[in-house]
């Protein structure tokens, strides 16, 4: 039987309540926590944390659908591209072999990139959304095929660095959809984001890069986190935590890099 680790648990609760806080942060710092601070490999990092994403962003999607929050019309655009892309980068990855080192070090590349570019989109979310609020929409056919061709990108990305579903999300849905309300965006982003991970994550399975019991532990102290800081997010500055985690997600980044 598993033993549950607490030093996995205690890394899982402070992800939960930075996700939980901000909405943002369970791939971008759970992946480089597991590789820079438990020298995990970083094929092993990415394939936990997909399934790890999986399972807590299911029960966002569960509570926004209830709400009737998501727009399911984009999540089915997103996946018809995300999914599919999922599933080829997967082949193409068991065929490299995920214990190569030189496969370990462009994860690593990778991903520290997409948290760069994480934390610009943190940054400039705001001014971004304002730009794009005074142009024209693009025209139907063009903006679903735009939404295909990002969900193919995120399919690609989160399928080698865990890094994407999230910020970037989010920050392209805005500029893709300018008249959804954001509530609705950062709801059909998490809705997206399951099918995509679960897809990633059991390719992931299959290759043999999850650590099931590492994935249990950070469950254990996640949840309560995210329950805990869902509470007080209220009570906290917004901008605060966007540019604290944004330098976080910079320092990690080029570390990463530079690794």
């Amino acid at each position: 039987m598993w033993a549950i680790d607490p030093l996995y648990s205690l890394s899982g609760f402070a992800v939960g309540v930075i996700v939980g806080l901000t909405g943002v942060g369970g791939g971008s710092l759970m992946t480089p926590l597991l590789i820079l601070l438990f020298n995990i490999h970083p094929a092993t990092a990415v394939g936990t944390d997909l399934l790890y994403a999986a399972l807590t962003k299911s029960a966002g999607t569960a509570m926004h659908g209830f709400n009737r929050n998501i727009d399911w019309s984009i999540v089915g655009t997103l996946a018809l591209g995300s999914v599919t892309a999922a599933a080829i980068t997967l082949y193409f990855v068991s065929k490299a072999g995920g214990s190569d080192p030189a496969f370990a070090h462009t994860v690593s590349l990778l991903l520290g990139v997409m948290l760069l570019l994480t934390a610009l989109s943190l940054i400039f979310r705001r001014r971004l959304f304002g730009f794009v609020r005074n142009h024209r929409e693009l025209p139907p056919r063009v903006r679903f095929a735009v939404t295909v061709a990002f969900g193919a990108a995120l399919g690609v990305l989160v399928s080698i660095s865990s890094v994407g579903a999230g910020a970037l999300g989010v920050t392209v849905l805005m500029l893709l959809y300018p008249r959804l309300p954001v509530m609705r965006i950062v709801a059909t982003d998490i809705a997206h984001a399951v099918p995509l991970t679960l897809v990633a994550g059991i390719g992931h399975w299959i290759i043999g890069n999850v650590d099931w019991h590492m994935l249990a532990s950070l469950l254990v102290g996640s949840i309560p986190g995210i329950l805990l800081a869902s509470f007080f997010a209220p009570k906290v500055p917004e901008r605060l935590l966007r540019i604290l985690l944004a330098t976080v997600l910079v320092l990690v980044g080029i570390k990463l890099v530079l690794a």
